[in-house]
């Protein structure tokens, strides 16, 4: 199978047919086998029964229900798992997306030998609460990631090579940093392909600015550090704890010394106690241990871990 379409989607029944129209004069003008895989993430309108109606007039799609919502991760996670075709596609549901991409996003996969093609909305029709945050968003995770060409890592238009797909773990809110996670697996020829964005046609966007601002940047602190200290953590928790302790031994033991002169040469001195520096170099030396071991349980619990030797192996002959 040439192409498969992953698209999750929550509460989009007035634009579910019509995407599914486009999508297959698209595949039918260029003659590609295909399937169109809907996630419903929880839908509490007429999505579900419309996907129904689809599956019953064409053998390209196919439906995935949740119970109830969960996210858009964990949609393109179960959505990842089921596809077939050799480049998968992902876009959303809101018309925003134009399927006229998906055969450049094809030729960008097969005849160039991307692993990842990530769409660039240049010009985008969303209102600023979703663009500032956005921008300020992808300045950071360029940043983070290294992956310097990308300008829009949010974009839900992509295109991935299948077996891109089969080896990276979608959770949480992960969906955001796909690429990092490619990355991260060894998939590293990424490029980025500029794709006409679109207003949106019906209702209202589901994920508005400030609030996935924030969470953005708390997952890419999460997977940063699981990529970089993940299966080594005492180098990270070791290391600040050490330093830590070490500042307050010090501390403490000038304290000490510099008592100790004073008594020997007669110099009135306080107590040790009274000292605020004495206070300060003992919660030193305390919050110094507790890191260290912290970092210690979290090597236990790492080298404990099921996939503590899950490597990405390309190829055996």
């Amino acid at each position: 199978m040439d192409i498969s379409v992953i698209i999750p989607l929550y509460n989009e029944e007035e634009s579910i047919g019509e995407l599914f129209s486009w999508i297959e004069r698209v595949m039918d003008e260029h003659k590609y086998s295909y399937e169109v895989i809907f996630i419903s993430d929880g839908s509490t309108d007429r999505s579900w029964p419309i996907i129904c109606e689809l599956k019953q007039r064409s053998a390209h799609v196919h439906g995935i229900k949740f119970r109830r919502n969960y996210g858009k991760s964990p949609a393109l996670y179960c959505g990842f798992a089921k596809a077939e075709g050799d480049v998968v596609i992902t876009m959303d549901a809101d018309l925003q997306d134009s399927p006229d991409e998906i055969p450049e996003l094809y030729r960008m996969i097969m005849d160039e030998g991307y692993d990842l093609v990530s769409g660039y909305k240049q010009k985008r029709y969303d209102p600023l609460s979703k663009t500032l945050p956005t921008k300020l968003f992808n300045a950071t995770a360029r940043k983070v990631s290294g992956i310097k060409n990308l300008h829009d890592f949010n974009c839900g238009l992509k295109a991935y090579r299948n077996e891109v797909v089969k080896n990276i773990e979608v959770y949480g809110e992960m969906h955001r940093y796909i690429p990092y996670l490619a990355k991260n697996a060894g998939f590293d020829k990424i490029g980025e392909k500029v794709v006409q964005h679109q207003a949106r046609k019906y209702g209202e966007s589901k994920f508005m600015g400030w609030n996935r601002f924030v969470n953005g940047y708390l997952d890419l602190i999460t997977l940063w550090f699981l990529s970089t200290f993940g299966k080594k953590p005492m180098h990270v928790f070791g290391f600040l704890g050490s330093v830590m302790f070490f500042i307050g031994f010090l501390s403490a033991l000038f304290i000490g010394a510099d008592k100790l002169w004073c008594l020997a040469n007669g110099i009135p001195q306080r107590l040790v106690t009274n000292s605020p520096y004495f206070y300060i170099a003992l919660t030193m030396m305390i919050i110094g241990t507790q890191l260290f071991l912290t970092g210690f349980l979290a090597d236990l619990v790492s080298r404990s871990s099921t996939n503590r030797n899950d490597y990405q192996v390309e190829k055996i002959i």
